[in-house]
């Protein structure tokens, strides 16, 4: 039985063990330094079972054509059903804003694009949005995702001071509430 093929996509220094660790940079000693942004990568076609972008995606595809050459190569690599684990900072938060090198923001909306469900839907709706799956022959299911919150407001809610829909409205419009997502999506093939 092959062993799984597991890659941390833009490691820099935090390596995980079981997994073929890439950087663009040797700094943090890949076991693979690879520019992602540079396609296609070296990966057969339906090999890999699953991915780590543990604050990554949103340093790539400063370029919307580069965007989707990324996301065309991590579906063509996955194998249908592949994990895909992507933790980005929420875009309203100071840890997005303040990082130079944040070049897109990264949302279970904005992913949702690449649903071919999704973008048939829409179409006969006759809605606006951008039919990406079509447009890039791809098919991402958005298996979950959470929303990590500033401890504090947790708290607030915990005790009572503050409800759910209340939490859930403070993310919605405000900054520094919400930290990052955690999503989950699996490629349909």
């Amino acid at each position: 039985m092959n062993k799984p093929v597991r890659l941390n996509l833009g490691c820099g220094v935090n390596k995980l063990d079981g997994y073929v660790n890439i950087d663009k940079f040797d700094y943090g000693v890949p076991d693979m330094v690879m520019d992602l942004e540079q396609t296609p990568w070296q990966f057969l076609d339906d090999s890999v079972d699953e991915i780590m972008l543990n604050h990554v995606l949103e340093h790539l595809g400063r370029d919307t054509d580069t965007f989707f050459a990324i996301m065309k190569e991590i579906y063509r690599v996955c194998k249908n059903g592949a994990k895909i684990e992507i933790n980005v900072p929420h875009p309203r938060h100071d840890n997005f804003i303040n990082d130079p090198t944040h070049v897109r923001i990264i949302t279970p909306a904005l992913l949702e694009l690449f649903n071919k469900k999704s973008c048939l839907i829409w179409k006969e709706m006759g809605a606006a949005n951008s039919p990406l799956a079509l447009y890039l022959d791809v098919d991402f299911k958005v298996e979950s995702f959470n929303v990590e919150v500033e401890r504090k407001y947790l708290d607030q809610m915990t005790a009572g001071e503050i409800s759910e829909d209340e939490l859930r409205h403070m993310v919605n419009t405000l900054n520094n509430i919400a930290i990052a997502y955690n999503i989950v999506i699996r490629p349909i093939k």
